[in-house]
């Protein structure tokens, strides 16, 4: 059974909206940061249900983009985690509204 590419955009769009909605409603960082993320992979999805509708090195270039865009998500996630690890040590809460006293 072969998935019709408009299927996946849904798909792509529906993760998309859960993602953003979670990001923006939540106050705990850690649950605004697995909204960016899901988020992410919700564009990588359509990156890849894109590419399968393309010919060939068209194809190879639109599965290549979403392995870039991983690994900038890893590196963001690690030094996103480092970030909010030192904040609530001086804060002691994972409320973000805590962390608008920290403006400079």
């Amino acid at each position: 059974m072969e998935l019709h590419a408009s299927y996946i955009q849904i798909l792509a769009l529906a993760l998309f909206a859960i993602g953003i909605a979670v990001a923006l409603t939540r106050r705990n960082v850690f649950f605004v940061l697995m909204g960016v993320e899901l988020s992410l992979n919700a564009v990588n999805l359509s990156f890849i249900g894109f590419a399968k509708t393309l010919a060939f090195e068209a194809s190879i270039a639109g599965q290549i983009v979403p392995l870039f865009t991983i690994a900038i998500a890893a590196a963001e996630a690690c030094v996103g985690l480092a970030m909010i690890i030192l904040i609530f040590r001086s804060q002691d809460s994972m409320d973000i509204d805590n962390y608008s006293n920290m403006k400079g």
